[in-house]
């Protein structure tokens, strides 16, 4: 077990807190029992769409995903996906549309995860990751990769059968490792991708391939990316991350190499950090942390010892 929540009690990793909805997955398969969920009056529905949900803020200073009974959702025949119930016997449903739905007070806003995860409770981060998730899933696999039918959808929004070949298709998830190197003087390892913005820096990250082992993974990435060779690799945590549809996974790696050699594809510059030049670069603004949802952050922070500057937060000076 590693020492991660102890490091960083208050900052929990993004999207991860438990939500207190069970998924109840026992129920997908039984229409009867999903038919009287969804008139029930407590049952509470929301539009997910392009990967964004309406949220809004509330009288007590707190953010909510906008969610109204089933009766006043929008109607829709077969893209309707069955989230799960609460210790309080709610059941949620979220409704793919092509759009979200209008708010006559236009108090509520669109959010996609990015900025919602930081703003959202527990049960509603919870209740939107697995929306998006499915609704991305849903986007890309509508025709049956064994024969090229479309399929239809079933389970509640969690499988897609094909009516030609009988294939039954499982919504995607691909495991990506990310990682936090640290060398022999304790520095980290941060690299920036070729697309981000100058001074954005974060560990680096990718996908693990076939017949490959996580920890086989994380070794390969950080060498092709920074040529630089990791021994021991320490697992910390993971995060869901449908974007479009990710399991990340954490690590922490201690490198046995140590000049840097970037691949310039993926990493445009990679740099050893001492918690003293990475303190001194977010006060100058020389470098901008991760985005605060991200599980990058968290493996930063506990490596630094203390919450990460919020972006922006930071200024530069002449």
């Amino acid at each position: 077990m590693s020492t991660f929540d102890n490091a960083t009690p208050d900052r929990p990793i993004g999207l991860t807190a438990p939500s207190g909805v069970d998924r109840a997955a026992h129920h997908r398969l039984d229409e009867a029992w999903l038919s009287v969920a969804w008139s029930h009056p407590t049952t509470r529905v929301f539009v997910v769409s392009g990967g964004q949900v309406l949220i809004d803020d509330t009288p007590e200073g707190g953010t909510e995903i906008v969610m109204t009974p089933a009766f006043e959702a929008p109607v829709t025949e077969t893209h309707r996906y069955f989230l799960g119930t609460d210790e309080d016997g709610v059941s949620y449903f979220a409704l793919q549309k092509d759009s979200l739905p209008g708010r006559m007070d236009q108090s509520a806003r669109p959010a996609g995860l990015r900025e919602a995860g930081l703003l959202l409770g527990p049960r509603d981060a919870g209740l939107m990751v697995h929306a998006v998730a499915l609704e991305n899933w849903q986007r890309l696999h509508r025709f049956c990769s064994r024969c090229g039918e479309r399929t239809v959808i079933a389970a509640a929004g969690h499988i897609r059968r094909c009516p030609a070949c009988g294939a039954e298709h499982y919504p995607r998830t691909d495991p990506a490792v990310i990682m936090l190197v640290t060398d022999d003087q304790d520095r980290a390892l941060l690299g920036r991708q070729v697309h981000w913005p100058e001074g954005r820096f974060s560990t680096l990250a990718g996908f693990v391939e076939p017949g490959e082992s996580i920890e086989q993974s994380v070794a390969r990435e950080v060498y092709e990316e920074a040529g630089v060779t990791v021994g021991e690799v320490e697992y910390i945590a993971s995060q869901p991350w449908p974007f479009p549809s990710s399991l990340m996974l954490g690590f922490m790696a201690r490198a046995t190499t140590f000049d840097i050699q970037v691949d310039g594809e993926e990493i445009e510059e990679a740099r050893w950090f001492s918690r003293e030049d990475l303190t001194a670069a977010f006060e100058s603004g020389e470098i901008m942390p991760p985005f605060g949802i991200s599980i990058a952050a968290r493996l930063i922070e506990l490596w630094y010892g203390k919450p990460l500057p919020k972006p922006g937060a930071a200024k530069r000076t002449g």
